[in-house]
């Protein structure tokens, strides 16, 4: 489909939603309508609807009286996501363990294999992962949980991911030491050689990071 082919109220949500997982927007910046119309040239109905679809994603909020903004990264928010995340996730990835079969064994080795070889940044000056990152970032958990088979369980991950993932960005510039590879190549040892309760506890780690994180960075501002 070519871009005049794409409706304008989804060229206009998928151009906020990158500049807001980008940092183009920092969070608790406001988005305002009129502005964001004028500059993508669409109508006001369109951003709105833009913006409406975002607050479901997690990607922004409305606030009484003041309109849209970009959720606060470091608020107890994204606390309570990470808790949730934490209490649903490693669950999820012990019944993986116990129920993938070779096919899930090899989707979890080649994801792993994709996001270990994907430069985390386009360039090394900038503050926010690469999308080719971001996508094979997904695609990796993705796959270590996929094997626990209930689509409840996965569309919930689908939802607490991208609610998740302004924070991670965020998180990513507040903490460049963070030495993410060691962690991910950890739970794919631990999920391949079927060791259900430590892939659990390294999870449960791994997600920690960040909402460990995003509290120091708080204690900083």
């Amino acid at each position: 489909m070519t871009d005049n082919a794409v409706p304008p109220s989804t060229r206009a949500y998928e151009s906020l939603r990158s500049a807001v997982l980008h940092g183009d927007f920092r969070p608790g910046q406001p988005l305002k309508p009129q502005e964001l119309a004028s500059s993508q040239g669409v109508s006001l109905a369109v951003v709105r609807e833009s913006l409406l679809r975002l607050v479901g994603e997690g990607l922004a909020e409305r606030l009484p009286n003041r309109g849209f903004v970009v959720p606060e990264a470091g608020d107890a928010r994204w606390q309570v996501i990470a808790e949730a995340r934490a209490a649903v996730e490693p669950t999820m990835l012990r019944m993986s363990i116990a129920r993938g079969d070779l096919e899930w064994e090899t989707r979890v080795r080649a994801a792993h294999h994709r996001l270990a070889r994907t430069p985390t940044y386009d360039n090394e000056t900038d503050a926010h992962y690469s999308d080719a990152w971001a996508t094979a970032h997904h695609e990796f958990h993705r796959a270590l949980l996929d094997a626990c088979g209930n689509d409840v369980l996965l569309d919930t991950f689908e939802r607490f991911w991208t609610a998740s993932e302004l924070s991670r960005r965020w998180s990513a510039a507040e903490s460049p030491g963070r030495d993410a590879v060691a962690e991910h190549l950890r739970l794919e040892q631990l999920a391949l050689t079927r060791e259900g309760d430590a892939a659990a506890e390294a999870l449960v780690a791994h997600l920690g990071m960040t909402a460990a994180n995003l509290a120091k960075a708080g204690r900083k501002s």
